[in-house]
């Protein structure tokens, strides 16, 4: 096949940090290519410099053999490059074709009449499988449709190349079959694909052939009907991955219980709708649903940060409704939030001073007169880094020059150190690459032989189904029945996450 995109010796280092080392592949007409890699090995560097968002210090790119201008987004558009990112980029107050044309053409001036715009855009979503209404308001759009829109204004404008990365992170499995076949029909259609993603079993069933990043450089390509989950997994982080396995345990008593928990938002909307929930010392309790159901204001309930408008709930018997985060900490409760840049760490302070965020009280950390004993925040530090295999450069470097996976395993072993009962884990391997997920996994297997209860929220069904003993799904506010995690049905817990049975 003909090459649509040849990328030649691309390099790229930001101060010391090398992102991008000689990097050159290529990608056909009509090929899906994915790319894989640790977090950090350079993937998303490599798609921004593509795209133009940064400017390589060496290297070119040529597409369809022209070369492309460097560090010029406009220059990518118009030569036909498109790029979804993970987080979307939409106006919530604008309608499904006001977000497509932004961008695309001066809203003074516009080169197409308005129903000419909704023909083209009525015929892109019939002829690739993303039916949406023009008129729809985008902030009353499920998070599969506003991927659509994304996709579709890449269309719009003509696009030969699509970059997606890591499209499937919050879609049920029915949003996932429904995008891949859109994918499909795409590249029937003459499109190419590029495809970043952590989830191998969606990368061996959708792509073409595979290109794995590592501390910047390729160390390996493989066409995708040669290469299986095992293989890919040790190219990606240089070594044999050792899953864990999550046996029977030995169920004690419950840690933590949520009897009709309800929580409003400021202008009276229910976010939670009595939610009733229990959790026992060693085992995990899953939580599946899709972004937006209420799953962050629950993790925040269960650790004090969101006081309920009706409910109790106990920890460890004793009941805390109201009360502070601060006296759930004390209560043995370990919250990890789903953004652990926003929420779980300050990105600008050293990774010993993060680490003693949760010691206020602990008296060897602070002596009684306020003090702080730097000697033992340091060795204390060292010991969690150490005993969680995070890599840093030094304790005194800033949180945010970690990778994605080390702020986790930090993130993580700062709560270990206290030695909890009760885990919330939000989200707990969102964008880590399949070492750091093994590492997390084994560290929640092994908190659970320890007798620690699990609450696991997840947009991840793999996940679920790998780590939880049960399973219930949260949708529009509301849990579903237990489901027993013994031969369960994934197309029935994915139409769940929609909304059936509610």
């Amino acid at each position: 096949m003909k090459a649509l995109l040849n990328v030649e010796n691309i390099s790229k280092s930001f101060g010391k940090l090398n992102a991008n080392k000689n990097i050159t592949f290529n990608v056909a007409t009509g090929e899906i290519l994915a790319i894989l890699g640790e977090n950090g090995a350079g993937k998303t560097t490599l798609m921004n410099i593509i795209f133009g968002h940064y400017l390589a210090d060496k290297g070119t790119i040529k597409f369809n053999n022209n070369e492309l201008k460097p560090g010029d987004p406009k220059a990518a558009i118009s030569a036909g490059i498109g790029m979804v990112h993970q987080h979307f980029t939409l106006a919530e107050n604008l309608t499904v074709l006001e977000n497509t044309l932004v961008g695309t053409q001066s809203l003074y001036h516009p080169n197409l009449t308005k129903r000419k715009s909704i023909d083209k855009l009525n015929y892109l979503a019939r002829e690739f499988g993303l039916e949406l209404d023009p008129k729809q308001l985008v902030r009353n759009l499920s998070v599969g449709e506003k991927q659509r829109i994304e996709i579709l204004k890449t269309l719009f404008s003509d696009c030969k190349l699509l970059i997606l990365d890591e499209p499937t992170a919050s879609l049920t499995p029915q949003e996932v079959t429904t995008l891949f076949t859109s994918i499909r029909k795409m590249v029937t259609n003459g499109v190419s694909v590029i495809i970043i993603s952590h989830k191998l079993n969606e990368i061996l069933e959708i792509s073409d052939r595979i290109v794995v990043l590592r501390s910047g450089a390729v160390v390996g390509e493989v066409k995708t009907k040669n290469a299986d989950k095992t293989q890919l997994g040790e190219m990606i982080v240089g070594h044999k991955i050792n899953r864990p396995n999550r046996g029977k345990n030995v169920i004690g008593e419950t840690k933590i219980k949520l009897c009709s928990i309800s929580v409003k938002s400021d202008n009276g909307t229910s976010i939670l709708d009595k939610v009733t929930l229990e959790a026992r010392g060693g085992e995990i309790i899953g939580i599946a649903g899709v972004a937006g159901n209420g799953q962050k204001v629950l993790a925040e309930t269960m650790s004090g940060h969101v006081t309920p408008a009706f409910g109790t709930i106990y920890i460890n018997g004793k009941n805390l409704t109201g009360k502070y985060p601060e006296d759930f900490m004390r209560s043995g409760v370990a919250y990890i939030p789903e953004d652990r840049n926003l929420d779980g760490t300050i990105g600008d302070m050293s990774i010993w001073e993060n680490v003693i965020l949760s010691e206020t009280k602990n008296t060897k950390i602070f002596q009684k007169n306020g003090i702080l004993n730097r000697i033992n925040s340091h060795n204390l530090a060292h010991a969690v880094c150490q005993n969680n295999d995070v890599r840093y450069q030094s304790i005194q470097q800033p949180a945010r020059l970690l990778s994605g996976g080390n702020i986790q395993k930090l993130l993580i072993g700062r709560w270990l150190i206290r030695k909890p009962n009760v885990i919330i884990a939000c989200q707990p391997s969102r964008g880590l690459d399949e070492g750091a997920i093994s590492t997390v996994h084994k560290t929640l297997l092994s908190e659970r032989k320890k007798s620690t209860a699990i609450i696991l929220i997840s947009e991840d069904l793999d996940e679920l189904l790998l780590l939880s003993d049960k399973i219930l799904v949260l949708y529009n506010g509301k849990l579903s029945e237990t489901i027993e995690n013994r031969n369960v049905n994934i197309n029935q817990l994915g139409l769940k996450m929609a909304g059936e049975g509610f």
